[in-house]
């Protein structure tokens, strides 16, 4: 994603813009809508990419019913009637060589925000799916100055209480559209040229197949256990399957457990977490337990092994993030595949400065790497670490990753008169922060001044 709009959202009341790039920082006080932000990313990942609606509700976010949802002003201002937003995005090389935008426009129905509309364009050509139910289902064409409308085929088959319409049914006959397969033709309508809904299909629909859903955590993850017995290996927001995600991948896949060990071992040195992990299973099978180990080494020789327990709540706590960051374009026995969009929260929980710097610096590496050898792995975190934000100016600065600065977006949130303004920061060629405004870490230098005696 590239751009996200919102309006009448949470505490965002008037329609504003933010620019995400490969790596997004969302940064500012609490109370101001960071979390939500991210959560409203993965809602029109779900209206554009899955075509369901979204649940405003689904771990690790729980923003509540659709009043709780949409922007009120004041005690006695009466909410709004609805809440917009969208995205533009880039298609995968070879679909289409431009920008598509999708935008959506969420009513209260049954209590929760349900997308009324969706609007996908892309140059002069767009399709509206209006789904509101005074009307019925209405789907609207425009290419330049053509408009028409199109009422789909009413087959209950295609419907549930959470599928929306889908894009490419558009492009089904009225008789084969019970069929569904893998039709690729279109119906003329009345001699139009419909190359650009084709394209414009073709460039949702593969973006849905291309990618997997962004993967989203929680600010605290799972606490650690002396033993973990195995579990299903399914992605989950406190990183509870990780044990058994690493301990299949140890017993069944020994180059990748090698290669992710590798990783996060470096990454171990350079926090000075620890130095070195390992899987100890009880076992050959898949249904033995295991214990995650780690140990540090000392300057002539190596410690001991110790069980991940003992070793304090920093290293469990950064462990599924390490492991989210470090597997991506991965696709192992254990059968979790990587997400290329990451929306984390705060994972500097429970580390040491040094070691929310050297985050900071993996951040960087991931998606210098990810974009280096494919589409890239796409970061937005919210974060109140200031060594992590200054790592990353840093590291530009110093061209350690290959980093460019239009690769790193800051979005600052700053709280006003019961509403949020969202500024989007750029940094420079030598880490400089650039179009932020004055309340922009304020704190911070108002504490330097007082500890310097200014």
């Amino acid at each position: 994603m590239d751009k996200i709009t919102l309006q009448n959202y949470r505490c965002f009341g008037a329609e504003q813009t933010a620019r995400l790039a490969p790596l997004t920082l969302l940064v500012g006080p609490n109370n101001t809508g960071k979390t939500s932000f991210l959560a409203l990313i993965r809602a029109l990942w779900d209206v554009a990419f899955r075509e369901v609606v979204p649940n405003f509700r689904e771990e690790p976010y729980d923003l509540g019913s659709f009043e709780d949802i949409v922007h009120r002003r004041g005690t006695r201002g009466a909410p709004a009637e609805q809440f917009t937003a969208g995205f533009e995005y880039t298609p995968p090389r070879g679909v289409y060589n431009g920008t598509i935008r999708i935008d959506t426009i969420f009513e209260n129905r049954l209590t929760a925000p349900f997308p009324v509309l969706r609007r996908f364009a892309m140059d002069d050509t767009n399709i509206e799916i209006s789904d509101r139910e005074s009307n019925g289902q209405i789907i609207r064409f425009r290419i330049g100055q053509d408009e028409w409308d199109y009422v789909p085929y009413a087959d209950p088959a295609l419907y549930n209480a959470d599928r929306l319409f889908r894009l490419w049914y558009l492009f089904l006959s009225s008789e084969t559209i019970s069929g569904l397969g893998d039709i690729e033709t279109s119906p003329e309508k009345d001699g139009r040229d419909t190359t650009a809904i084709k394209t414009l299909r073709d460039a949702v629909r593969s973006q849905q197949f291309y990618f997997e859903r962004p993967f989203a955590s929680a600010p605290v993850r799972s606490r650690p256990q002396r033993t973990y017995d195995p579990i299903r290996p399914s992605s989950d927001a406190v990183g509870e399957y990780i044990p058994s995600y690493l301990a299949g991948l140890a017993r069944r896949d020994a180059d990748e457990w090698q290669r992710l060990k590798g990783a996060l071992e470096r990454f171990g040195r350079s926090s000075g977490l620890f130095d070195e992990i390992e899987v100890k299973s009880f076992g050959k099978s898949d249904s033995d337990p295991s214990q995650l180990q780690v140990r540090k080494f000392g300057k002539r020789r190596k410690g001991p092994w110790h069980n991940l327990i003992d070793m304090g709540y920093g290293i469990s706590q950064a462990l599924p993030i390490l492991v989210e960051l470090l597997k991506y374009n991965e696709f192992p026995i254990s059968g979790v595949e990587s997400s290329p969009m990451l929306l984390l929260q705060q994972p500097e929980v429970h580390l040491h400065p040094s070691a929310q710097a050297a985050l900071g610096s993996l951040c960087c590496s991931v998606v210098a790497e990810s974009f280096a050898i494919s589409n890239g792995q796409q970061l937005v975190i919210e974060t109140h670490s200031d060594y992590i934000i200054d790592r990353v100016r840093m590291d530009v600065r110093d061209g350690t990753d290959g980093l460019k600065p239009e690769d790193v977006s800051i979005l600052y949130f700053e709280p006003g008169d019961l509403d949020v303004k969202i500024h989007s920061i750029s940094i420079d060629e030598e880490g400089n922060v650039l179009d932020a405004p004055r309340s922009y870490g304020e704190f911070f230098m108002a504490e330097t001044r007082r500890s310097i005696g200014l």
